[in-house]
């Protein structure tokens, strides 16, 4: 399911991925691979969590993109998981060891799934190689010797005035300026340590790198005019058609260069992209990328989407009718006709429609989630509150921190009686809200309705004593 409008899923951005403010911009050059430092920066949330997209599709094409890649790098082990940033700049970054983010413009700009697994293969070149940690540890050694250069300057420059000499500013900070182009030059060997590695993962997966070639092209198409007269040793990537011509040279040897994506994978993106633009882009934006015209799956997906977003529910509901009736098994039809009865005030008849693509979706969890909603609101629901709390319990399998999962969750447990399981899940719902206050209030009342001792006294007192995150 994609919510339009603010982050994507009403219990986003996600405790678990909020994100300090970018204090150095080599960090960001260190993981990013399109976008300059001081873009991806500037498009850094400031103060908040990271507004993330939530959507099973789009997670498990990302997931199966990714896993190949991961297993041949040697961290298929690692749970390295593929994040969607509600954002449609081109962009894909790694700011910790556990995740790659890739803005939802990422995948609405790539036109290929090799494309975006040569993307993904180049993050994946950022992690294996360690580049984070390397770079954190350059930096700290940067700023201690950075201050001790800009000391020993500061000492310099009043011991020659003293002596009637005239040393300016200048030259005192002239140490920190080499220090920061090392940092730079260290920052774009990492970038082509990334691509060379990404080269490699692909051709281990008998995939071809075209696709990374194609879109460090568009992108060296687009920055041509800002990078005219540029300082090279001043940048945080290397220039965009240098990376290209360095990149062919070392692609055109892989035995997979000419491989091309299977149809049904195509098939999958094309749908992807179809979703992202039907929920992102303006109704009339969408009508002029997908025009009546064109009778294609996708195109046909993103009109639905974009019919449903103008509350247009019958005619977005004879659309999605039609896709099911082409796509029987396709399991995120399904879930698009429950979410729009859901949403449209028609719970009960979510619930159909939900059921089935929670027995089709190869990882439902975000499904039973929905489907988990819908019972609850239903006119029924409570005699279904059992059939709520195993969804829900499988969900959180791979959803553990996901606030809805506990908000409906303390719904059932109060339809069924169970008044202190009911508060430890508002509490959990509220505790990944980053609502503290009243995820404690909620656990200190849970607490006493538990044995003193028990598992679940235990996860409430966490709570309870849980200390913040420094921002």
């Amino acid at each position: 399911m994609i919510e339009p409008g603010t982050p994507i899923r009403a219990q986003q951005p996600r405790l678990a991925l909020r994100t300090a403010c970018i204090a150095t911009a080599a960090v960001m050059a260190a993981s990013s691979v399109l976008v300059p430092a001081a873009q991806a920066q500037e498009s850094a949330p400031r103060g908040g969590g990271v507004p993330i997209i939530r959507d099973a599709e789009t997670e498990q094409l990302l997931r199966d993109y990714a896993r190949p890649i991961l297993k041949v790098a040697g961290l298929a082990k690692q749970n390295v998981k593929v994040v969607i940033i509600n954002d449609t700049q081109f962009n894909a970054f790694v700011m910790d060891g556990r995740h790659i983010f890739v803005n939802a413009g990422a995948l609405m700009d790539t036109k290929t799934p090799n494309e975006m697994i040569g993307i993904l293969a180049h993050e994946t070149g950022h992690l294996a190689g360690g580049h984070l940690m390397r770079m954190r540890e350059r930096l700290a050694a940067a700023q201690t010797q950075t201050i001790v250069a800009m000391l020993l300057g500061i000492g310099a420059m009043v011991a020659t005035a003293r002596s009637g000499g005239g040393v300016g500013i200048g030259g005192a900070m002239a140490p920190a300026e080499a220090i920061r182009r090392s940092l730079l030059a260290y920052a774009r060997t990492q970038e082509d340590q990334a691509d060379h590695a990404a080269v490699k993962f692909l051709t281990e997966t008998h995939q071809s790198a075209k696709g990374l070639i194609d879109a460090f092209k568009r992108l060296s198409n687009e920055s041509l005019f800002a990078t005219q007269g540029a300082n090279p040793y001043l940048q945080t990537h290397p220039f965009p058609q240098d990376r290209v011509a360095t990149l062919e040279t070392i692609a055109h040897a892989s035995p997979y260069y000419n491989v091309k994506d299977p149809a049904a994978l195509q098939l999958r993106h094309d749908l992807v992209r179809a979703k992202l633009f039907g929920f992102l882009d303006r109704p009339d934006t969408v009508a002029r990328r997908y025009p009546m015209t064109d009778t294609s799956l996708p195109a046909r997906y993103a009109r639905a989407i974009a019919t449903y977003r103008h509350s247009n529910m019958a005619s977005a509901l004879a659309q999605i009718d039609g896709l099911i009736q082409s796509e029987p098994n396709n399991p995120y039809f399904r879930e698009l006709k429950g979410q729009v009865l859901l949403e449209g005030g028609k719970p009960a008849l979510a619930v159909g429609p939900l059921r089935r693509a929670v027995q089709l979706a190869p990882d439902p969890a975000l499904i039973e989630i929905m489907l988990a909603q819908a019972i609850n609101a239903s006119p029924d629901g409570t005699k279904h509150a059992d059939e709520v709390v195993r969804l829900l319990r499988s969900a959180m399998t791979q959803e553990q921190d996901t606030p809805a999962i506990y908000a409906q969750l303390a719904i059932a447990y109060a339809r069924k009686g169970d008044l202190a399981q009911a508060d430890l899940a508002s509490a959990k719902a509220a505790f990944y809200r980053g609502d503290r206050k009243n995820a404690e209030m909620l656990a200190s009342r849970a607490k006493t309705r538990f044995p003193v001792g028990s598992p679940a006294w235990i996860q409430a007192d966490d709570i309870v004593s849980a200390k913040p995150k420094p921002n």
